[in-house]
């Protein structure tokens, strides 16, 4: 027992916790967008708030890597084209970091091919869906990544 002026309370070690799988056991999966036009990447975030995720933007793949430290996602949802750091780079970066962190690219453009063939070649195998997409659409397929097994 410790006491502090009015309050008692027990000192539990850190070894006698459960901590190994708290992380896991959240309800409101995290998401993080990501897009380097920042009216898309806050526009997505807000669609997935409002449906009931804890979403938050990032604008480049070294902001998003911050983001993850500080609140490590359950989905990372980033466009595939992007400077610097190309979604692609982000996503394996991130499943490093994150083995059970599940991956939903998106795309406008035509170039993305090539970056996923790459990134197929190197043993990563990511869905993409194409810009623009519907909410509904979006939703569906991020509810179904959520609800995917995760392969680790």
């Amino acid at each position: 027992m410790y006491e502090s002026g009015k309050l008692t309370f027990q000192v539990v070690p850190l070894s006698e916790l459960n901590l190994k799988d708290a992380d896991l056991q959240r309800e409101t999966p995290r998401v993080l967008v990501v897009d380097d036009e920042w009216i898309i990447a806050d526009t997505l975030t807000a669609i997935l708030r409002q449906s009931g995720l804890d979403a938050r933007s990032a604008y480049n793949g070294p902001e998003a890597l911050t983001a993850a430290e500080d609140a490590s996602p359950d989905l990372l949802l980033t466009d595939v084209v992007m400077p610097g750091m190309s979604g692609i780079d982000l996503a394996i970066a991130i499943q490093r970091s994150y083995p059970r962190c599940k991956v939903l690219l998106f795309s406008g453009q035509a170039s993305t091919k090539d970056l996923l063939d790459e990134a197929l070649l190197a043993g990563h195998n990511f869905a993409v869906l194409q810009k623009p997409i519907h909410p509904k659409e979006l939703l569906a397929r991020i509810s179904a990544v959520l609800e995917s097994p995760v392969a680790v």
